[in-house]
C-alpha cells in the first residue's frame, strides 16, 4: 500500500515539474519571442511496424507486466493507448519514424480472434529474440 502511494505521489510530482518546466518555457518565449524546445517532447522510437508495436504493448499490458488500473480492464486500455500515442514512434514505410496518431484499431486487432496467426508469428519472433539474449547471457 504504501508502495502505491508512494508511486502516486511521484506521478503527481512528475507532472507538476513537467507543468512548471512548459510554464517557464512558454514565459521564457513570451520575452524572447522564440519558443524553446521541451526535451520531454522527444519519443521513444521503436524499429517495429505499427501492428507489431501494438501486438508488443497488448501483449504486455494483457499478461498485466505493464499497467496503468489493475482494477480496471478499460480504463487501463484507455490510459495505456494514450500512454503510447504520446511517448512512441514506430517503424513506418522504409523503416522511417511515424508518430503514433491513433493505435486503437491494431489494439483492438490484437485482441481478436482472426488476428490470432499474426500474433502467433509475432511472439515466435519476440521468443527467439530474447532466446538469442539468453544464450548470449548463459555464454558471458
Amino acid at each position: 500500500m504504501k508502495e502505491e502511494k508512494l508511486l502516486k505521489f511521484l506521478g503527481k510530482a512528475a507532472k507538476f515539474d513537467k507543468r512548471l518546466r512548459l510554464l517557464e518555457n512558454l514565459l521564457a518565449s513570451c520575452q524572447t519571442g522564440i519558443l524553446h524546445m521541451d526535451a520531454s517532447n522527444e519519443k521513444c522510437k521503436c524499429l517495429y511496424n505499427k501492428i507489431d508495436f501494438a501486438q508488443l504493448f497488448y501483449i504486455l499490458m494483457d499478461e498485466g507486466i505493464l499497467f496503468f488500473d489493475k482494477s480496471d480492464e478499460k480504463t487501463n486500455r484507455s490510459k495505456f493507448q494514450v500512454f503510447l500515442e504520446t511517448n512512441f514512434t514506430y517503424s513506418g514505410d522504409k523503416g522511417i519514424q511515424v508518430r503514433v496518431k491513433s493505435i486503437s484499431r491494431q489494439i483492438s486487432e490484437c485482441k481478436g480472434y482472426t488476428y490470432k496467426e499474426k500474433q502467433l508469428t509475432f511472439l515466435e519472433g519476440l521468443i527467439e529474440k530474447l532466446q538469442k539474449r539468453k544464450s548470449k547471457l548463459e555464454n558471458w
